[in-house]
């Protein structure tokens, strides 16, 4: 039986090429390579709070025979653990699986980790951006993206990234605690 995953984003319209290739070269580090993962379009979430309050409201029932739900919004350099918390364990209540797991700063940074040598600027520094889409990741977009591709490149830009999975783990360590929760689920 193949492992289902739903993956509730902030804003799924470009995140969904950084997300879904992500969880599924996570679902595989962890014993999952055949995992089925589909990024949550419909209804449309529109913002961090947006999410949250579907989640409350209507995910975590319309999906808890999902073997397990991601919330994998940005971070915007705020400690959301207690909220993380809440929502998993009322997940747990419901019956529903939920890790929750924030972007430091946003969800373009798994993105750039596999490009950090290409960006300008030390990788701490795009790290702590407050504005980190539009000064950094946009510009890196324009140079290295593919304009006539979904996602403007997104997915062949994430590919090269999740080549190099240690990397991206010792570069976004939120990534190698998610790791480690996945790998207590699956087992």
């Amino acid at each position: 039986m193949s492992f289902r995953a739903l993956v509730v984003p902030e804003d799924p319209t470009n995140d969904r090429y950084i997300l879904k290739p992500l969880v599924e070269a996570l679902l595989a580090d962890v014993g999952k390579p055949r995992a089925k993962i589909e990024v949550l379009a419909n209804p449309r979430i529109q913002g961090y709070e947006h999410a949250k309050r579907l989640l409350l409201e209507r995910l975590l029932e319309q999906y808890s025979h999902r073997d397990l739900l991601l919330f994998l919004p940005d971070s915007d350099l705020r400690d959301r653990s207690a909220e993380f918390e809440h929502l998993e364990r009322e997940a747990s209540e419901r019956g529903a699986r939920l890790l929750c797991c924030a972007a430091i700063p946003e969800v373009e940074v798994w993105l750039l980790a596999g490009h950090a040598d290409r960006l300008g600027m030390s990788w701490s520094e795009a790290r702590s951006s407050v504005r980190l889409k539009e000064l950094v990741f946009e510009p890196f977009l324009d140079s290295h993206g593919d304009p006539r591709r979904a996602g403007g490149g997104r997915d062949i830009l994430m590919k090269t990234t999740l080549q190099n999975l240690p990397a991206l783990y010792s570069r976004c360590t939120e990534l190698q605690d998610l790791r480690s929760k996945l790998e207590a689920v699956v087992q």
